[in-house]
Parts: structure tokens; C-alpha cells; sequence
């Protein structure tokens, strides 16, 4: 079955209107995702690799975990129930520290035309990775990298085919957030 999302405003307010999920991005419809950004008391990001199959950038690394918010769910459940999909890990909503929305307008080759406004929290976890369950049809493979690492890979982003290099001032600014939370 198909999941619906609430259409959004330029402001990221629903507008009443919700729709099936390949009609938001067929047509470029605004809406809203959820990103989750996890790390560590060590100063490690806890990166995913985007499954083979996706259709947008995939085997590329990118946020912890990241979906779509269905129609009626809040930010901070999408969050938390992406983070159970996606890598079977329960966080509760007050782990969720939200550092922003981050609009995210791209057009893709195949059509795809997605209009986001990313809702993203960072949170702090201590897990081991193999503790961590990845969805296989989301997930190709999981990764903790120290903030060093993340800023060398993110330096060199145009010829790594590692981030998705357009994103670059975002991942920025969770980086940022990240070190600010770390130094609390």
C-alpha cells in the first residue's frame, strides 16, 4: 500500500491536501522529510549507505536515517519511526534535538522532482554498529567515521563519489551542530 503525504506550503505548512507518495514527486509537489543525524560520545557520525536500488543517489553515504513524514505524523515521529525502520534502533522524542529545516528543491534525470523541506535532528546514541539492523531495500551498509574523517570526506565530495556533493553547506551545518553538542 501506498503512503500518503501531506502537500506543504513554501513555508512547510500542510495545506490540508495529502497524496500518494510517487505523485508527490511526479509532479514536485512541497513536502516535508524527516532527517535523523546519530553519533557518539566519541565524536563519531554514524553515516548509511543508500541501498543499490534507490532511485536518487544510490551507494552514495548520507544522513543516519531519512524519510519521508506520512500525512497527520509529526516531525519528531517520523524520526523516531524511520530510525526503527531503517536501522532497528528505539530512540525516544526526547533524544531528538532539532537543529533546523533545510529546504532541498532537485531535479533528477529520471523524472523525480523532489521539493523537501528536511525537518533534521541530531541525537546522541551509544550503540555498537553491530547492534544496528539495516533495511535492506533502504540500507546498503551502515558506518561510524569520527568528525575528522566526515570533514575530509566532505572536502574532497566532487571527486570522492562518496556524499552526495550538492549538500555540502547542510552537511555543514550538522557537522557544526554535532561539535556544539559534543563540547555541552
Amino acid at each position: 500500500m501506498e503512503e500518503y503525504i501531506d502537500i506543504v506550503d513554501i513555508n512547510g505548512k500542510p495545506t490540508g491536501v495529502s497524496v500518494p507518495k510517487s505523485e508527490i514527486h511526479a509532479k514536485g509537489h512541497l513536502h516535508n522529510t524527516a532527517h535523523l543525524w546519530c553519533f557518539n560520545s566519541k565524536g563519531e557520525i554514524l553515516l548509511q549507505q543508500r541501498a543499490a536500488s534507490k532511485v536518487i543517489c544510490p551507494l552514495l553515504w548520507d544522513v543516519s536515517v531519512a524519510g519521508h513524514i506520512d500525512a497527520g505524523e509529526t516531525p519528531e515521529q517520523a524520526a523516531l519511526r524511520e530510525a526503527k525502520e531503517e536501522i532497528g534502533i528505539n530512540l525516544l522524542e526526547r533524544q531528538l534535538i532539532k537543529i533546523g529545516v533545510f529546504k532541498c528543491f532537485q531535479s533528477y534525470p529520471n523524472g523525480i522532482v523532489d521539493n523537501e523541506f528536511h525537518n533534521t535532528f541530531i541525537a546522541e546514541i551509544q550503540i555498537n554498529i553491530n547492534e544496528l539492523t539495516p533495511q535492506e531495500d533502504e540500507v546498503e551498509a551502515l558506518k561510524f567515521v569520527t568528525l575528522e574523517e566526515f570533514e575530509s570526506l566532505l572536502n574532497m565530495s566532487t571527486t570522492n563519489n562518496h556524499f552526495v556533493s550538492s549538500n555540502r553547506k547542510y552537511y555543514e551545518i550538522v557537522v557544526d551542530a554535532i561539535k556544539t553538542r559534543l563540547t555541552l
